[in-house]
C-alpha cells in the first residue's frame, strides 16, 4: 500500500499562537491581507496573485467560520469551513502563509504581523481600511486593489439556488 505525503503546502497553515514564530522565515517587504475566501474564484485568485506582487511574502488572514457568520453575508456561510479554506488558500503559489482571525476584525493581527504593505480588495477604500493608518504610521504601503474580474461568492451562491428554485 503507497503511503502519501501530507501536501507541501498543509505546511503554509499556521494558527494565530504560532504566527510570531513563523514570521521571521518569510522574506520582506512582507505583504498582508485578509478576507472570508469561502468559494475561491477567478477574482479571488487574481486579486491573490496581485496582493502578491506588492512584496516578496504574502500572509493571508481568513475569518473563522464565525467571523464569518457575523458579517451577516447569510445563514448558509461560510460555505466551506475555515479548515477547507485554509487548504484551499495555501495550495496558491501566491499565497505564503495562512492564519485566521475569530475577531470582526484583523486588527490585532496586523499589529503582530506588521506588514510593510497591506492590501484589500477594490470595494475598500484605503481610508476605511482596518490597521491602514497604523501601517502608514510605520512607514508602511496600504493599497485598494480594483477588482479586475466581477466575480463574488454571493452572487455565485445566488445563482445556484436560483437555478434550484429557491
Amino acid at each position: 500500500m503507497t503511503v502519501w505525503p501530507v501536501p507541501d503546502f498543509e505546511r503554509k497553515i499556521c494558527a494565530p499562537e504560532d504566527l510570531a514564530a513563523r514570521l521571521d522565515a518569510l522574506p520582506r517587504p512582507l505583504v498582508f491581507t485578509n478576507g472570508c475566501f469561502d468559494i475561491l474564484h477567478r477574482g479571488h485568485a487574481t486579486y491573490l496573485a496581485q496582493a502578491r506582487s506588492a512584496g516578496a511574502a504574502l500572509v493571508l488572514a481568513l475569518n473563522t467560520d464565525a467571523s464569518v457568520r457575523r458579517l451577516g453575508k447569510g445563514s448558509d456561510r461560510p460555505v466551506n469551513p475555515l479548515e477547507n479554506r485554509a487548504a484551499v488558500a495555501a495550495a496558491l503559489g501566491c499565497v505564503d502563509l495562512v492564519t485566521w482571525f475569530d475577531e470582526d476584525t484583523p486588527s490585532e493581527l496586523i499589529e503582530l504581523v506588521k506588514p510593510d504593505v497591506l492590501v484589500k480588495g477594490g470595494d475598500w477604500p484605503v481610508d476605511k481600511i482596518v490597521g491602514a493608518a497604523e501601517t502608514l504610521a510605520r512607514g508602511g504601503k496600504v493599497f485598494s486593489i480594483p477588482f479586475l474580474h466581477q466575480t463574488s461568492t454571493t452572487a455565485t451562491l445566488e445563482k445556484i439556488r436560483a437555478a434550484k428554485g429557491g
